[in-house]
């Protein structure tokens, strides 16, 4: 394997918590007499920067502050987040790349506070090398702090490969100059990379595979 580090995104990629953030924007349109939505449409409407995202929901910014709603959202995810696990097989896997000799950071869009905490509760804070998170809590994307990332990993960028779970993780790797791999059980689906021309991987384990 050409690669000697692996730069992860968080939430959807390691991080199983898109039925939470269902449940909650659900709660919040509806909280505001606005249709809801199924699983199946949030993966096709969220993206990055998350206002967008909000305004395909249905909230309506002439009426309320994306600040607000913001705000709202990340309070109710930091209540319930306790509840929230890793995918299926990420604990041994992120185990096993750090055994066989590959670096591993965290590039994500959580506020580095929370993110800290998260990855010192699932006990694998140490097998990272780098965690770097947003220093507020409305996800405007993460290709500056990748910028800053790239200068701490200091690799040439053929060694260096992000694995994320959204098209906007496809394009801060082409920003960045590194190569991406999708994977389809996060946030976003597989045809939602077609535009991308990456692979696009369905499960942990076939992360595991392409990697070791």
């Amino acid at each position: 394997m050409k690669y000697k580090h692996i730069i992860w995104d968080y939430n959807g990629t390691l991080l199983n918590d898109v039925g939470l953030c269902v449940e909650i924007i659900n709660e919040m349109l509806a909280a505001r007499n606005l249709p809801t939505m199924t699983l199946e449409k949030y993966r096709e409407l969220f993206d990055f920067p998350v206002k967008d995202y909000y305004e395909r929901a249905g909230f309506v910014f002439e009426n309320e502050s994306f600040e607000k709603v913001g705000t709202e959202f990340i309070i109710q995810y930091d209540k319930r987040s306790h509840a929230t696990k890793l995918q299926s097989g990420a604990f041994e896997l992120i185990k096993n790349i750090a055994n066989s000799g590959i670096k591993q950071s965290i590039l994500s869009a959580r506020k580095k506070e929370q993110l800290d905490e998260e990855l010192e509760k699932f006990g694998i804070r140490n097998y990272f090398e780098y965690v770097f998170g947003l220093n507020d809590h409305y996800a405007g994307g993460k290709t500056e702090i990748g910028k800053e990332l790239l200068k701490k990993i200091a690799l040439p960028s053929d060694n260096i490969i992000l694995i994320g779970d959204t098209t906007h993780d496809c394009d801060v790797a082409n920003t960045l100059g590194i190569k991406t791999l999708a994977v389809s059980y996060g946030h976003h689906p597989a045809n939602k990379f077609n535009h991308c021309k990456i692979e696009v991987l369905s499960s942990v384990e076939e992360v595991r595979e392409f990697i070791l």
